[in-house]
């Protein structure tokens, strides 16, 4: 468990907002809490390895290979003839694996 503080905080804020029972209260903070230690609240975009489809324990190799992979799969150029919302979709994803890339590429040292 790497960060508790948020579950500490929850239990007493939830108690004291519930005085009239501070045992539920403090349950319900105590959830609250443990999500927003575990990250529950956060955004796919905040996490760039979540972008390709893995953690941060990845190989460089097997970024380069997810990178391709789904670059490959959502290029705009590759979806010649399809309808224009779909191709705009696919610029938009598209978008997300290159800011996910290069962000990874930038926290990485060079090998």
């Amino acid at each position: 468990m790497k960060r508790w503080y948020g579950k500490l905080l929850g239990l007493f804020a939830g108690a004291a907002l519930l005085r009239f029972n501070p045992l539920l209260g403090g349950l319900v903070g105590l959830l609250i809490g443990h999500a927003f230690d575990t990250d529950w609240f956060q955004l796919r975009r905040d996490n760039p390895y979540a972008v390709l489809g893995l953690t941060p324990e990845a190989t460089q190799a097997e970024v380069e290979q997810a990178y391709r992979r789904l670059i490959s799969q959502y290029h705009p150029d590759r979806m010649p003839g399809v309808a224009d919302e779909l191709r705009k979709q696919a610029e938009i994803r598209a978008g997300e694996i290159n800011r996910a890339y290069k962000q990874i590429k930038s926290k990485r040292p060079r090998a």
